[in-house]
């Protein structure tokens, strides 16, 4: 049986890989900070028994305990490692911004080299942002100068330098990934579709930083999912691919589509507020090169995964509460 390790696999997209993977027949070791993952955030729940059993997971600080992911990896001997792992918020990383550089970059580091000396890995794939770029009126190569707005965004930059600096070096087999926003069902309620979601059921206001006029492209997470599939089996080791819907809309115009979804006048409901320190207007990314060399597209129009969304939340909104629609890191 083939088989995968995912770092961070309870992550909303982590969940959403293992789920894809395993129902794709690979064996999955998923590990994550966390081993609490509530049903109504877990689409691997939604799995037969038989399928689960091919699934080991393990809780694992790689700040704290970074010898138990050492064991696990030695035992288990990847060909394939795919990296979600990280502090993925951005107003985190301004707020906590030595414990995003740890996290992100020098235990990062740490893994590296570790796994730099073992012959067993055959891809590394490091699931990165177009925020490296900051916000551009052009599209984004993926050649272009990196220019971080963020702390986040620089712990993306400064990691993706360093492999791609040991896959010169040290033939480090890294494949960089650069995805657009993905959404779908399971989404923690602090992000903007599915807030946007639950506000709009609840009849409640909308705060949107700075007008909502930053343009996004989204991908849903089917096919968000297809694309790491394709990059394990096709992608080229020292490549960089980066994925993108054809479909440009800014944020105002996303949650617009929600209220009027539900029958709501959105000028009543969504109030602009100052924007965020280093919000950067848009991202505009090539995926000519990925399209080509993966023979990857984007099947789920945005209308579409917008209903998709609708409908898990619709069967899951009775659980829902106040708690969900805050985020707070854990240090």
């Amino acid at each position: 049986m083939k088989k995968v390790f995912i770092l961070g696999s309870n992550s909303f997209s982590g969940n959403h890989l293992v789920t894809y993977m395993l129902k794709k027949n690979y064996k999955v070791i998923g590990c994550s900070y966390s081993d609490r993952s509530l049903p109504k955030f877990n689409p691997t729940k939604s799995l037969k028994p038989s399928q689960r059993r091919n699934y080991i997971f393990f809780k694992v600080n790689i700040n704290k305990n970074f010898d138990k992911l050492e064991r696990q990896l030695l035992k288990h001997k990847p060909s394939v490692i795919i990296d979600f792992m990280g502090q993925g918020m951005v107003s985190e990383s301004w707020e906590f911004p030595y414990l995003t550089f740890k996290t992100n970059v020098l235990s990062k580091i740490k893994l590296y080299n570790f796994l730099i000396k073992k012959n067993f890995l055959k891809k590394y794939i490091k699931i990165s942002t177009p925020e490296i770029f900051g916000s551009s009126k052009i599209k984004y190569t993926g050649n272009n100068r990196h220019n971080p707005s963020t702390p986040y965004a620089l712990t993306h930059s400064t990691i993706e330098n360093y492999l791609l600096l040991i896959c010169k070096q040290f033939s480090f087999p890294v494949i960089i990934s650069r995805f657009a926003n993905f959404y779908g069902p399971y989404q923690k309620l602090y992000r903007l579709i599915p807030l946007a979601i639950h506000k709009a059921f609840n009849k409640k206001k909308f705060y949107l930083h700075g007008g909502g006029y930053s343009k996004r492209s989204f991908i849903y997470t089917d096919d968000f999912c297809e694309g790491i599939l394709k990059m394990i089996k096709f992608g080229k080791v020292g490549e960089c691919y980066q994925f993108s819907s054809k479909e440009y809309i800014t944020i105002k115009s996303v949650v617009e589509k929600i209220y009027k979804i539900k029958k709501l006048n959105p000028a009543k409901y969504i109030v602009s507020v100052p924007d965020r320190v280093g919000k950067d207007k848009d991202y505009i990314i090539d995926d000519r090169y990925t399209r080509k060399i993966l023979n990857w597209s984007n099947k789920v129009s945005f209308d579409l995964g917008i209903k998709k969304v609708f409908e898990w939340y619709e069967s899951y909104t009775k659980n829902f509460n106040k708690k969900d629609e805050v985020f707070k890191i854990k240090i």
